[in-house]
């Protein structure tokens, strides 16, 4: 058994901004698990937002090195059981790890995932493509670079309503809107009537996690659906989002892998809520695995390749409206640059 630790600091296309801040370049460590002739690819994207960095999850994971060398030859679930209670600080570095056995494990069987799973690719959702905050004329020259059938597109400013109407007139492609929290009660309530009306799918995270009072009552009068972001983080937020959301986004780096993933999907799925899988531009390493959930799914966001300017790896990607899945084992995964 030989983990390798690689970090990149990815550039994006664009300068990206959210109501939490502005980025051009994205940490991210790419974790390789081998075994014999077999290596499996994990990913995580650090994220000041959340206090990660890759050098915490470097020495994170290289804590439970011993565990992992002694029981290597697991399946992926027994032993993410077996560090978690060791890594359960930082999801981060458990999910960079549990991505990384998945693909080894896939590898192994000499199978994708989603088929070792069960799964089948005939109906499965197509990505948004994410336009950040930005003056309304560089927003629309992102829509028309990237010609797409449906964006996520980022708001938390004094002008929502009039971004989203501004840019309806240059496409009539759907929108998703995330607010990341920055909204309050009455102002979502309000916004849901006026965006129903310009072809916007459901609204991401209005509010700030904390205001469960605000966000009961935004679901008893919102027009649109709402789905749960930062109010879904871990495994047991499912349920507690159930009275004021009617999805969750799921991310794998916050929920600590696929493992807890696909858990969290089947819970989301009994209590009667859309599931939706998110990214936190990862390069393909991460999104190949975001991948093999895919007929899981109601809504997806794994876009994060193609705000990149130069990717670090193959695998399944994102063109012609289309996810193409590489004939490979594992998630399909395949580091380019390493380091």
């Amino acid at each position: 058994m030989k983990i390798e630790f690689y970090t990149y600091n990815l550039e994006l296309k664009n300068t990206f901004t959210i109501s939490h801040g502005s980025r051009d370049f994205q940490e991210t460590l790419i974790v390789a698990l081998s075994e014999g002739e077999f290596t499996g690819y994990g990913e995580a994207a650090a994220t000041v937002y959340y206090g990660v960095s890759t050098k915490a999850m470097i020495a994170s994971i290289k804590s439970v090195e011993t565990i992992i060398a002694g029981n290597i030859h697991l399946k992926p679930e027994e032993l993410w059981e077996l560090t978690f209670p060791h890594l359960q600080d930082n999801p981060f570095a458990q999910c960079a790890l549990d991505i990384s056995m998945h693909d080894l494990h896939g590898k192994r069987n000499k199978q994708p995932l989603y088929k070792l799973w069960g799964l089948n690719l005939k109906n499965i959702p197509l990505t948004n493509y994410t336009i950040g905050i930005d003056s309304v004329e560089k927003m629309v020259e992102k829509i028309e670079e990237f010609p797409w059938p449906l964006y996520k597109i980022k708001l938390g400013t004094e002008d929502d309503v009039a971004i989203i109407k501004e840019l309806r007139k240059h496409t009539n492609s759907v929108f998703r809107v995330d607010a990341n929290g920055a909204w309050t009660a009455e102002q979502t309530i309000k916004n849901s009537e006026l965006l129903k009306d310009l072809n916007v799918e459901f609204i991401e995270q209005p509010l700030n996690p904390k205001d469960l009072e605000g966000m009961a009552e935004v679901y008893k009068n919102s027009v649109l659906p709402l789905i749960a972001d930062e109010s879904c983080i871990a495994e047991t937020d499912v349920a507690k989002c159930k009275d004021y959301f009617h999805g969750v986004n799921i991310k794998l780096t916050k929920c600590a892998g696929l493992t807890p993933a696909r858990r969290m999907i089947a819970e989301a799925k009994k209590l009667n809520m859309k599931v939706m899988v998110g990214c936190m531009t990862e390069s393909t390493v991460g999104i190949s695995a975001i991948a093999q959930l895919l007929p899981l799914l109601d809504y997806v966001d794994m876009d994060g390749a193609l705000l990149l300017k130069t990717d670090i790896a193959d695998g399944v990607k994102v063109y012609d409206e289309k996810v193409h899945f590489p004939e490979r084992n594992g998630t399909g995964a395949k580091l380019l640059i390493p380091r």
